[in-house]
């Protein structure tokens, strides 16, 4: 199937998804297709810097990333419409919430370092849409934090996409505005 048509249903199929619990994108009234639909922007950027990239794997993973996190959708459901590849990438992308909050990043990363490289790609692209601009409830603390996150998201991924990896880099390094010296 064409990477057009699988993004046209991975889409659809997120959006309304989110649509049904209202989600947004945090710190704004944009629908959460807005942020699903940028992820999955930098990773069709990294397909086209990156040499044997499974973009089929990497859109759909992009775009279906935080279903299973966020809704009440189901790894059986994505296996039934994308697959088994595409629910094991969206599984690896979502927290185990029944860890406690302070590791269930290192363990989504160790399951993602499992997976193909696209799926690394995906984690890099989520973060380098999520550091604009933070939400203006966000405390100095929480900006830090959410900044060094990226740096330990770049430290165990950037291996799996060299163009991401870079873009990721800047981004850190610019978010530095965003933080007060206090």
């Amino acid at each position: 199937m064409l990477p057009q048509t699988l993004y046209q249903t991975a889409i659809k199929f997120a959006t309304l998804k989110h649509v049904a619990i209202n989600q947004k994108v945090p710190g704004t009234e944009l629908p959460y297709v807005v942020h699903l639909s940028n992820v999955a922007m930098e990773v069709l950027m990294a397909n086209a810097n990156t040499e044997n990239f499974n973009v089929a794997l990497a859109i759909q993973a992009a775009l279906l990333h935080d279903t299973i996190e966020d809704t009440d959708t189901t790894f059986a459901e994505v296996e039934e419409n994308f697959g088994t590849a595409v629910a094991n990438a969206v599984m690896a992308l979502t927290k185990n919430e029944s860890l406690p909050k302070e590791e269930q990043m290192m363990d989504s990363l160790q399951r993602i370092k499992n997976l193909p490289h696209e799926v690394w790609a995906v984690k890099m692209a989520d973060r380098i849409t999520n550091l604009q601009a933070p939400p203006s409830h966000w405390d100095n603390a929480k900006k830090k934090k959410y900044r060094a996150e990226a740096q330990i998201i770049l430290d165990e991924l950037a291996s799996g996409n060299v163009f991401l990896a870079d873009r990721l880099q800047g981004l850190i390094e610019d978010y530095r505005k965003y933080i007060s010296n206090d």
